[in-house]
């Protein structure tokens, strides 16, 4: 897109290396580069507490499950994104990060809770016990989102993201989680999978599907968080 130039990205990552940040986040450099972005790299969110920098930052792209957030840092990002910095992420890179800061949660509007596993006689103690088939269904009403457009339900054999979220996120897809006989709740319960949020003058974009290298290279889940991160850009 000849349009999108001259624009800085900030790529945050790090935390629980079991998303494995760096090449997560690897995988869409080049796209953001392609989109006439610069791309500043960090391994924690220290930059966000330094406003010169990110009053230049136009999209935030953060890859960072778990950790803590310092009070100068946490400030810095909800300034950043109130004053236009876009904040697009997936998976527990932004929905499972900082979960100790009540002031990150309301900024992202939803918080990962659990991912049903497998049959208890199936698993083997690995990441794959986690691992099921779920479908992600995009919202009627996004249809002709500019994230979601053309993009019809999908189907992944991966984490499915139970997501404790409020009223304000704009949900683009969603996601079923049904009731096995080992579960403890008693009926289906529908989660966000992909949504939006608008913060002051900022957009943040959110999608769960993600959790390792091959679901980021489904066609339909790196469509969307590709045309996320454009979207939120400022």
């Amino acid at each position: 897109m000849a349009g999108d130039r001259g624009r800085t990205a900030l790529v945050v990552r790090g935390g629980w290396e079991g998303h494995v940040p760096v090449p997560a986040t690897e995988l869409f450099i080049p796209f953001l580069e392609e989109h006439g972005f610069q791309v500043h790299r960090a391994d924690s969110p220290a930059p966000y507490a330094d406003p010169d920098f990110m009053s230049g930052v136009d999209l935030i792209v953060q890859c960072y499950t778990m950790g803590t957030i310092e009070p100068a840092e946490m400030s810095g990002l909800d300034a950043a994104v109130r004053a236009g910095t876009g904040l697009a992420g997936w998976h527990g890179g932004i929905a499972d990060s900082f979960r100790a800061t009540s002031e990150y949660l309301h900024l992202i509007g939803g918080q990962f809770a659990c991912h049903p596993g497998k049959d208890p006689a199936e698993r083997d103690g690995s990441q794959a016990d986690n691992f099921i088939p779920h479908t992600i269904t995009v919202s009627p009403a996004a249809g002709d989102h500019p994230i979601t457009a053309g993009i019809a339900d999908f189907d992944l054999v991966t984490e499915q993201y139970w997501v404790l979220a409020d009223a304000y996120v704009d949900v683009l897809a969603t996601t079923t989680l049904r009731v096995r006989p080992w579960d403890p709740w008693h009926r289906e319960v529908t989660a966000p999978a992909v949504w939006t949020r608008e913060w002051g003058e900022g957009k943040v974009f959110v999608a769960t599907p993600g959790h390792s290298l091959d679901v980021l290279r489904h066609d339909s889940v790196r469509t969307i968080i590709e045309r996320g991160m454009l979207w939120a850009a400022r």
